[in-house]
């Protein structure tokens, strides 16, 4: 059975860091790319970070552009989400999903073939 699980949400303040991981099972996604999606209350689900199988390339929503990073250990087939400079803005329920193709068709979520089951992050201000 095929499993990707977040970990690592919670309440922080405003301002401050958290660390979101995505552990995948399963089967191996070496050759998948994967990224970070989020959905806050009363809006759609929208895309936050994208990484290539390879780890080489990334894409990031203008929103948390040098704020955020995503990274991954393939071996460990694992991907991680570093938020920091948290706003109250970036509350939402965090994705993890991998994809089919490549890193940068990912910002539509219609390559997305497994996602997570999401992890809670709230900001207070």
């Amino acid at each position: 059975q095929v499993q990707l699980v977040e970990s690592g949400g919670g309440l922080v303040q405003a301002g401050g860091s958290l660390r979101l991981s995505c552990a995948a099972s399963g089967r191996t996604f070496s050759n998948k790319p994967m990224g970070w999606f989020r959905q806050a209350p009363g809006k759609e689900r929208e895309f936050v970070a994208a990484i290539s199988w390879s780890g080489g390339s990334i894409d990031y929503a203008e929103s948390v552009k040098d704020r955020f990073s995503i990274s991954r250990d393939i071996a460990k087939n694992t991907v991680f989400l570093q938020m920091n400079s948290l706003k109250p803005a970036d509350t939402a329920v965090y994705y993890c999903a991998a994809a089919r193709g490549s890193y940068s068709n990912m910002r539509s979520g219609g390559t997305v073939e497994y996602w997570g089951q999401g992890t809670q992050v709230t900001v207070s201000s």
